[in-house]
This record gives structure tokens, C-alpha cells and sequence, in this order.
């Protein structure tokens, strides 16, 4: 066997010609040895540092070959992995594989982030692909989604009720924003449709934020009030360390919750601000609610006390808040004035009847996605009764 001979006529290795030679020795059989020879003055001294460090031998040749270049087996990629499959997660995903993508051939060596949600089960559900080309397929911009420019005249106790309700979902919605975002920041990159469904996730609720705010401040009025029990129910949410509960209280109970709210909002809208503006937030916050539902099957297959710390959850919760006075009553006086519309004591006790309906929907919904977690009748009914009065 005639070992090969690469010509590199005058190119140099500070003009590229380490991609022949790397070129080469990858197609070299095996046993073989590459000759290298060229026209570059600083070719010898060049080719022997480029080697080097990759553990090859050069070895002097008489000409018109320059040197022979034996593969070694030294190379610093010969200890390299590769970080598992492009289209397929591993359970664990090592440190070191870092900000590597899903699949790359990983040089040993290198930075170890300290990406601490790391396993597949905690935080992993077959789905997220799917969720993630939906959701990245359903952004809208809200200054072409929404209506801005239509006629918004409405008597101003009405206004103003919308008002108290937008500023009541701005405040919850900023909540919701600062949730995913934490734990974004967490989440190995071996997952990436995880951080891209959360990262979407915040974008959606920085989104909702826009929204409400602009709609909130569309008449030039003051916004409504902010009661310090249901900053508190929100505060709650942020302290979450765990990944499953934080989402459990959030997207299942707090979101799901939200998606009845939205549709009673869409409901008994005034204008068709309003009604564009929950609309579209309620179609963002049911992918946020399945995101969450589906993560939590896939990790109660895996962890049989998943539910009893779910449980925990809601009741550690539940007592945190027990002296907090829930749902500000602005907000709840607004929402019966809107479905309402108008003083008349018939009209007034209709909305008033609205409301509870909508609290009975709220508790429904809840004891339903319960349910698909398995958790029996009873103690979803049991757990949903539990929930923070402020909704969220």
C-alpha cells in the first residue's frame, strides 16, 4: 500500500491549509501514514505545531515530500463524547456537556455550568417539542392583534371596573413572568425545548403585561388598587424552589384557574379591546396550563410520591396564606359590575350570580386536572377548596 501524498502547492496554515491536512488523515486508512509537501516557506514549523497538540508525529521525508505525518492517538478529541443524540434526550445530562449542543462532539476540558435541573424526569415531557413549534408558531404582536384603535366610550363606572380588573392582571401576570424566567436560568441546555417553551412561556406573559397596562391606561385614567393579600398569594409563588411544584402551582392550579377568568372576561367584555386582549392572553395561558399538566404525568410515572408532595404543596400554601384577606374586593365588585352592566338591582344581582358561577367553573376546572393526575375525587375536590381565594 502506497501511503498518500497531499500537495498543498503555496497555500499556508495561516491561510487554511490545516483543513486539508485535517482532511486527509480523517480519510487515511488505517495503519497509514500521510506525506505533506508544498511550496509555503513556513510550512515544516507550522505543520509540527499544528500536530502537536493534537498528538500526530511528523517525521522528516526525503523530497520532494516534505514530512510524514503518523495519526496519533493523543488527539484532544479522542477522548470526546458525544452529547447523546439530536433527537433524543438521555436521562441525566452531565455538567461538563455545558452550553454544547444536543448531539455535538464534546472536547473534554471545559466549563462545568451549573445547570442544577439536569435529570429528564424532573422536569421533561414528550409533548415539549410539539409545545414548542406551537407556541413558537402563535406569537402575535399587540400592536397589530388588538384593536387599539377602536372606539372604547364606555359610562365611566364601567371603565373603571375594567380598569380595576386590568390592573389586577397586570400584577398577576407579572408574577407569572418572574416564575418561568427563575427557572429558566436552571435548566440543563440538553433540554432545550423545556428552556424554549419557558422562555416562550415568559415571553407570553411579557406580553400579557403590555397589554393589560395599555389597556388599563387607554382613557388617561388612574389604574385600580393592589391589595396586599394578593401580592402576598403571589409572593407565595416565587419562593418555589422545585421545578414540579413551582409548576404545579403556577401553570396547573394558579393558570388554570386564570383560563376560567379570562373566559368569563371574554364573556361580559365591554369593548372590543378588552375582549381581543383576554382572548388572545387565554390562548397563550392553555398551552402554559398543558405544558404544565403534561410535565406532571410524565413525572408522577416516574415518582410514585410525586402526588403526596403535590398535596403538600397545596396545603403548605393554603396555610401560608390563611390569615391573608384573598381576592382584593375591588376586583371582585368590579367583575360583578362588568358582567352586570349596569345599577339596576335586577342587573347587579345577575352579575353578583355570574361571579359564583364563575367561582364554581374555576373549582371545576381544577378538580378536573386533578383528577387527570390522578389524585381520587375526593381529594381533588379537597384540594381545589384549598386553593389561594385570590385565584392565581
Amino acid at each position: 500500500m502506497t501511503d498518500p501524498v497531499l500537495d498543498l502547492e503555496d497555500l499556508g496554515f495561516e491561510t487554511g491549509a490545516h483543513l486539508l491536512v485535517q482532511r486527509a488523515l480523517r480519510e487515511l486508512p488505517p495503519g497509514a501514514r500521510l506525506g505533506v509537501r508544498g511550496r509555503d516557506p513556513l510550512l515544516d514549523p507550522h505543520l509540527r505545531a499544528w500536530c502537536r497538540p493534537r498528538g500526530h508525529t511528523v517525521v522528516p521525508a526525503d523530497e520532494p515530500v516534505l514530512a510524514w505525518v503518523v495519526p496519533g492517538g493523543a488527539d484532544r478529541w479522542a477522548r470526546a463524547e458525544r452529547a447523546g443524540s439530536p433527537d433524543d434526550v438521555v436521562a441525566k445530562a452531565p455538567a461538563h456537556w455545558g452550553l454544547a449542543a444536543r448531539g455535538a462532539l464534546v472536547e473534554p476540558g471545559g466549563p462545568e455550568p451549573a445547570f442544577d435541573l439536569a435529570d429528564r424526569d424532573l422536569l421533561w415531557t414528550e409533548i415539549a417539542p410539539a409545545l414548542y413549534a406551537h407556541a413558537a408558531s402563535a406569537q402575535w404582536d399587540p400592536a397589530t392583534a388588538i384593536p387599539w384603535d377602536a372606539e372604547v366610550a364606555l359610562p365611566p363606572d364601567i371603565e373603571r371596573a375594567v380598569v380595576q380588573i386590568m390592573t389586577y392582571l397586570v400584577e398577576n401576570e407579572q408574577a407569572a413572568l418572574v416564575v418561568p424566567a427563575r427557572l429558566l436560568a436552571r435548566v440543563h441546555p440538553h433540554f432545550r425545548e423545556v428552556a424554549q417553551l419557558l422562555a416562550v412561556q415568559a415571553a407570553d406573559e411579557a406580553r400579557h403585561v403590555e397589554v393589560f397596562a395599555r389597556r388599563a391606561a387607554l382613557t388617561g385614567g388612574p389604574l385600580g388598587t393592589s391589595a396586599a393579600g394578593g401580592r402576598e398569594s403571589l409572593a407565595t409563588l416565587l419562593t418555589e424552589p422545585d421545578f414540579s411544584l413551582a409548576s404545579f402551582l403556577l401553570s396547573v392550579l394558579g393558570e388554570g384557574t386564570f383560563l376560567a377568568l379570562l373566559a368569563f372576561l371574554d364573556r361580559h367584555a365591554p369593548d372590543p379591546v378588552t375582549r381581543q386582549a383576554v382572548r388572545l392572553a387565554r390562548q397563550d395561558e392553555a398551552r402554559h396550563v398543558a405544558f404544565g399538566v403534561a410535565h406532571l404525568r410524565h413525572r408522577s410515572e416516574t415518582d410514585p410520591h410525586l402526588r403526596p408532595r403535590l398535596r403538600a404543596a397545596v396545603e403548605r400554601r393554603h396555610d401560608a396564606l390563611a390569615t391573608s384577606t384573598g381576592l382584593n374586593q375591588d376586583v371582585f365588585d368590579a367583575l360583578i359590575l362588568l358582567a352586570a352592566g349596569g345599577w339596576s338591582p335586577q342587573a347587579i344581582r345577575r352579575g353578583h350570580d355570574a361571579v359564583l358561577a364563575l367561582r364554581r367553573e374555576m373549582d371545576e376546572g381544577r378538580r378536573r386536572r386533578l383528577a387527570h393526575l390522578g389524585f381520587p375525587d375526593d381529594e381533588a375536590a379537597a384540594l381545589s377548596a384549598l386553593h389561594t381565594r385570590n385565584f392565581m
